[in-house]
């Protein structure tokens, strides 16, 4: 009896700690969300943490005009988006070829690809401007599009070839053998028994791309160019004074596609994280 009871304050407990857990996580993302629901006067008049009293949609659309959020808005989607598709790509063919095919100097490639893990982002930024410049690339979409490609290939390979090698060379060689050719196993093979994999690489990539700020603000000038973590940045002056409805509802809209990509795939990166992905 005095066991029963023991275990039932201990769930007690635990279940406290995880509520109290998720309270700290989840109330600045509320506070955020109202805070950009709020009228101007309510900043002046009622405390931080009051709740709105009616819903205020003027903030959103004074941030996506007036804050120019709309353009940053899609900026940021195309950079990003166009980066992922390149680094699943390049991710899953290098990583096929790492590790289920064989020729001369693959560990070396491979050694070669885990090195950039290991070399800081910031030291390439100077090399990169020179680059750019010299090929007259810089300040434009292109060159943040290439650097969001090369920076997240290291991760993604790494990420790839740690799950390929748990796949069995037998499902390969028995395809090669019905007559498929690289391109329809790539196709109708490996993409299919990669896909939490694949997942798993963009949600991170993702989540790395979209808050990007150290290279947009090194290599876009343009205003028209710019991602949405560096309009946030510059947002208060555009305005003059501090507007925080404007401020929050800004920082709300470059958040709401983060939470949307977690809700739906967080699932499917811990499954890409934990298992082998031996089909049978």
């Amino acid at each position: 009896m005095r066991y029963c009871y023991t275990q039932k304050l201990k769930r007690i407990f635990k279940t406290m700690v995880i509520l109290f857990v998720i309270l700290i996580d989840a109330y600045p993302i509320f506070w955020l969300f109202t805070s950009s629901l709020k009228s101007p006067a309510e900043f002046v008049v009622n405390p931080s943490y009051a709740l709105p009293e009616s819903i205020y949609l003027k903030n959103y659309a004074k941030a996506w005009s007036q804050g120019n959020m709309g353009v940053y808005f899609r900026n940021s989607l195309v950079y990003t988006i166009v980066a992922l598709v390149f680094i699943v790509i390049l991710s899953i063919t290098v990583g096929f070829a790492l590790t289920k095919m064989e020729w001369k100097g693959r560990n070396l490639v491979s050694s070669y690809f885990l090195l950039g893990l290991m070399i800081p982002v910031t030291t390439s930024l100077i090399p990169l401007v020179k680059i750019f410049r010299s090929i007259h690339i810089i300040n434009t979409g292109t060159c943040l599009i290439l650097t969001y490609i090369v920076s997240g290939l290291s991760m993604s390979i790494f990420l790839t070839t740690s799950y390929m090698r748990a796949l069995p060379n037998d499902m390969f060689e028995a395809s090669v053998i019905d007559g498929c050719s690289i391109f329809t196993m790539m196709r109708f093979i490996v993409m299919p028994v990669m896909k939490n994999c694949i997942v798993t690489v963009v949600v991170l990539q993702f989540f790395y791309k979209w808050n990007d700020l150290l290279f947009s603000m090194t290599f876009i000038s343009d205003k028209n160019l710019k991602t949405l973590q560096t309009g946030l940045l510059y947002f208060e002056d555009q305005f003059g004074t501090k507007d925080w409805g404007a401020i929050f509802a800004s920082v709300s809209i470059s958040v709401f596609p983060l939470l949307i990509v977690y809700m739906f795939l967080n699932k499917k990166v811990i499954e890409g994280m934990t298992s082998g992905a031996v089909k049978g």
